[in-house]
């Protein structure tokens, strides 16, 4: 695994560096809700991503908990962990990696680093959900021998993080 990734819960100077990066290496509809206007990086739509992640992870009664993932000291994307309501007391992992850091290594690092914060939280499973298009996450979980289920464009999988050799 790659040593030098890491996470960092965020906060508002971390916020900055997370729009930054996204402006730089993503585009808008990679992370986060659309938002009606001109395609791109509007100012509108950056207004948008701040409000968002303060509603969702900086506000005084947070419902996820979001990291910025750092490779070295630059901030190349965002994980967050989600509390789902159900019976599994199980969180959703999401995330997302700027262009020029993908196929990397850098997503193996960040779900390595996301079992280990769900584990330590005290959730019992945690849920994945992508595209069928997205391959490298595919790959990672199954090398985990996790079973994944096709629907569609969809492909989710659950993960126990209490059997052992889960992070």
């Amino acid at each position: 695994m790659r040593s030098d990734v890491t996470l960092r819960r965020l906060d508002e100077v971390l916020l900055q560096d997370l729009l930054d990066a996204a402006v730089v290496d993503a585009d808008p509809d990679e992370v986060m809700p659309p938002v009606a206007g001109a395609a791109g990086w509007t100012g509108e739509r950056r207004t948008a991503f701040l409000r968002f992640h303060r509603s969702r992870s900086l506000s005084a009664e947070p419902v996820e908990s979001t990291y910025a993932i750092v490779v070295g000291d630059a901030v190349v994307g965002a994980a967050r962990l989600y509390p789902l309501e159900g019976p599994r007391h199980a969180v959703e992992a999401g995330v997302w990696i700027g262009r020029s850091h993908r196929g990397s290594g850098v997503g193996s690092a960040v779900l390595r680093h996301l079992l280990v914060l769900a584990r330590t939280d005290g959730f019992d499973s945690l849920f994945v959900s992508t595209t069928s298009g997205n391959t490298a996450v595919q790959r990672l979980l199954a090398a985990m021998d996790v079973d994944l289920v096709r629907e569609g464009d969809s492909v989710t999988a659950w993960v126990d993080l209490v059997a052992a050799g889960h992070g």
